[in-house]
Formats: C-alpha cells, structure tokens, sequence
C-alpha cells in the first residue's frame, strides 16, 4: 500500500515520503524485517558503489539467515545536470522492466555506467533478449517519464537533494557508504543486535 507523508525529522531522522509498495522495483518481499530503499542514479559512480554494496549485503544475509530478512528498493533520481544520459537511461531500465527484466537491465547499466550512448542501451537488450522495437518505442515515445517523475518526486518529498540516498525500514541513513556500517545498520534495523 503506497503511503505518502510529507519529509519529516525527528531530531537527525529524516523519514521516507512514500512508502515502498507493489509499484517498486524490488528484491524480496515487502514484509521482510527489513526494507532498504536507495534512490540513484545508473551514471553516478558513488550509487554505482552502493548498488555493489546492496549485493554484497544481500549475499552476506542469504547464506547466514536463509529467511525473508532483506528487500532492496531501487527509485530512479536521475541527475541529468551532471549526467546527460541519465534520464534516457533510467528510461532503458523501465522498458527493460515492462518486459519482465529490470534487475538484469540494471546488472547491465551498473557494470557499464561508462557505456550508457544510445547504441549500447540497445547492445544491453539485445544481450537480454528484450523486444528492442518495443524497447526502443518505449524510450523514444518517454513512456515511462511520469514513473521516474513520481520517483524523483518522492525523493525530494523525502529530503533527497543528492545520490546516492538510502532509507532503512523508512528512516535516512547517514552514516558512512561502506560495507560494515551499513551491513550493521540493517542487522540492526531488523532487531539482530
């Protein structure tokens, strides 16, 4: 169920806007002890970093906790002032995700950030079997813009003024972008510690 609420503090904690739901592209189920929700953007190396991270953390839980513990929500914040493509790019995960290949689309765009021109978007989904008419409509015809649109809309509801951005069971984590403070911020999130 898609909740809204405006920005909120309290004290440091800024609280997520809206709420993730069905509509998210996610990793795991929504009921999980813990939902982590990164706003970014495929051209900006430091959310490149984070999505590597994100992985890790997930390898990490599955192989020690086998339970539903984790769901990683991805919301596009595409920032075209510092990366032109951005928006075109954001644009080739959501057709990607119309044919049913999202995260494989958004595999593709991370480890290839520096290769995101038109004609390598379409290499991507060609590499992934997609319908690249469709594909290729879909980007043309900005199909999904109002979908982006409400991301980066909600984003700023939030308090995002810059990427990467991260939200732990719905409140703003500050702390350090590496690995062991924010494998132990979602271990305590979800009640481990």
């Amino acid at each position: 169920m898609n909740q809204d609420i405006s920005a909120e503090s309290a004290g440091d904690r800024q609280l997520l806007a809206v709420s993730p739901s069905e509509r998210d592209h996610r990793q795991g189920s929504l009921n999980a002890r813990v939902v982590l929700v990164e706003y970014g953007d495929y051209q900006c190396p430091k959310s490149g970093e984070i999505y590597a991270l994100i992985k890790a953390i997930q390898e990490q839980l599955d192989s020690n906790l086998k339970e539903n513990y984790l769901c990683f929500v991805f919301r596009h914040f595409p920032q075209p002032q510092l990366y032109p493509q951005s928006q075109k790019v954001a644009a080739a995960a959501e057709a990607a995700g119309a044919q049913g290949r999202f995260w494989q689309m958004s595999e593709m765009l991370w480890e290839h950030r520096q290769d995101l021109g038109d004609g390598y978007l379409v290499e991507y989904a060609n590499n992934l079997g997609l319908n690249i008419t469709q594909f290729l409509r879909d980007i043309t015809r900005e199909v999904y813009s109002d979908r982006i649109k409400e991301d980066i809309e909600g984003g700023r509801r939030s308090g995002v003024t810059r990427i990467p951005a991260l939200f732990i069971n719905s409140i703003r984590y500050q702390n350090a972008l590496e690995f062991e403070p924010l494998f132990n911020a979602v271990i305590e999130s979800g009640g481990l510690i």
